[in-house]
């Protein structure tokens, strides 16, 4: 029998945690008259009694954590926040439905940045400043669940960076919170630094806080209905550039604060993305300057493109124009960017650049055994052998993850929805991406008017999704509940 109290006690600090910077958009509308900042005090006050229940009752000195311990940890997690991230948007603006707040909730920790929300613009600035820390706060844990966590749970050959800046050698607990101070002080950094420099290119200081938490958490949550499109010019310049920080190895970041910035130049990953990036923007600026001939400064075509592109590649999700005016083939460019997402160990989503090129790598040695069917050729990544273990776990997570992507299509369009939106819905839950386009969209790109059935495996695809799929579904073996 698996013992439940040293995964419910972090939970239950956590929660206490989450109860407490409620706190935050409690002040905000206070200080701006708005009585909606007693809705905060209320969730406020019963999310930390709530927390507070479950850690005192399963108080204890724990100093670690079984496997089983872990993948309980980092499932129910993701699955209880939501819940009590929800309750402002329930008992508060813009009152809705559990199923709406508990999306948007979801949306916002595991950063994926799609609303069920159908009008922004007139919302207290207290639930805005709240969906901001909602994936703020989910961004931090999804960097720290993926240097502490996944390595030792082996998910999706996550296992490769179990020496990667941290070792916990199994030990998960004794340096969780070490590692969880390291990634806090360079997360809060960049967030700080984002905020300036928006600060600094004419945000006003709340517009700059929520947009910052936005792209740093690769989130995606604006407080306007036209998202990044109410800043244009150079701040799409300075949010791509610190979606690109956000969305490569924290490590990276680390190292480089320390001084030492030759990692980052050797990254395989970082380079590897930085190139892809290149090519995706390349191809569709040409594209359309060349074939759809669409007017307007050659710069300024450039910003838009690059900025957007940055953003679906990141899983960000901000947009600062209408896409679909861009055509068929920069459509389908974003959709392979946001199938590959950013690098590992970082606040982006998606398959993750490591898998590709180790998915890469695999394909070529296949291909050369079938010409030369006895030699033996070696797979490394950035020098190190890539052990079978790590291998057979990326093509275990590619395949999991295409067949999830295929059955939430066929789940969306069983809903009603268009085939487009089916696709799209599916492509931005799985990959926490954040937009969907379709006729059933809003016009700020919310998914308000779609059937709550879709909503739910939405919501169930952009859970999966965050926790990289095997993290959830194995607690569903029977085996895994016998030890």
């Amino acid at each position: 029998m698996i013992d439940l109290r040293p995964v419910a006690h972090p939970i239950g600090k956590i929660i206490v945690t989450l109860g407490v910077s409620m706190l935050s958009p409690m002040l905000v509308d206070w200080w701006h008259g708005d009585p909606h900042w007693v809705v905060f005090l209320q969730c406020a006050a019963l999310t930390t009694v709530a927390g507070t229940l479950v850690s005192v009752a399963t108080w204890g000195d724990y100093k670690s954590l079984s496997i089983q311990q872990a993948f309980l940890l980092t499932s129910g997690l993701w699955a209880v926040l939501p819940v009590f991230g929800a309750l402002p948007f329930m008992l508060g603006q813009p009152d809705a439905s559990f199923t709406d707040a508990y999306f948007e909730a979801m949306s916002g920790v595991t950063t994926t940045g799609t609303t069920a929300f159908p009008e922004l613009d007139g919302l207290p600035r207290g639930t805005h400043l709240w969906r901001a820390i909602l994936h703020w706060i989910g961004g931090l844990g999804i960097v720290v669940v993926a240097m502490v966590f996944l390595p030792i749970m082996k998910v999706g050959g996550m296992q490769f960076f179990r020496s990667e800046g941290f070792d916990t050698l199994g030990k998960i607990m004794p340096r969780a919170g070490e590692i969880a101070a390291e990634m806090t002080r360079i997360y809060i950094m960049l967030t700080g630094f984002c905020t300036i420099t928006y600060l600094l290119l004419g945000m006003n200081g709340f517009d700059a806080i929520v947009q910052a938490f936005g792209t740093v958490s690769t989130g995606g949550f604006s407080n306007y209905d036209a998202s990044f499109g109410a800043f244009l010019g150079p701040l799409e310049w300075a949010a791509s550039f610190f979606m690109i920080l956000a969305s490569i190895p924290f490590i990276r970041l680390v190292q480089g604060m320390r001084g030492d910035f030759t990692p980052i130049w050797r990254d395989l990953q970082i380079r590897a993305y930085l190139r892809w990036i290149f090519y995706a923007c390349a191809i569709i600026v040409a594209y359309r300057v060349i074939f759809l001939r669409h007017q307007g400064n050659i710069v300024d075509i450039t910003r838009e493109t690059v900025f957007n592109t940055i953003s679906t590649f990141s899983g960000t999700g901000f947009f600062s124009t209408d896409v679909m005016t861009w055509g068929h083939l920069p459509i389908a460019i974003l959709i392979i960017c946001g199938l590959i997402g950013g690098c590992t160990g970082s606040t982006a989503c998606s398959v993750k650049v490591f898998r590709y090129l180790v998915l890469f790598q695999a394909v070529r040695a296949q291909l050369r055994r079938m010409h030369s069917p006895h030699r033996v050729y070696a797979l490394r990544y950035e020098g190190r052998p890539l052990d079978q273990d790590v291998i057979d776990s990326v093509m275990a997570f590619f395949t999991l993850f295409m067949l999830t992507f295929g059955l939430l299509i066929v789940g969306l369009s069983l809903t009603g929805l268009h085939p487009r939106t089916a696709l799209t819905g599916a492509w931005t839950a799985i990959a926490n991406i954040g937009p969907v386009w379709g006729p059933e969209i809003t016009a700020n790109g919310s998914v308000a008017e779609f059937p709550e059935a879709a909503k739910w495996l939405m919501t169930l695809g952009m859970y999966l999704g965050r926790l990289e799929l095997v993290s959830v579904l194995v607690l569903l073996l029977p085996r895994f509940w016998r030890g």
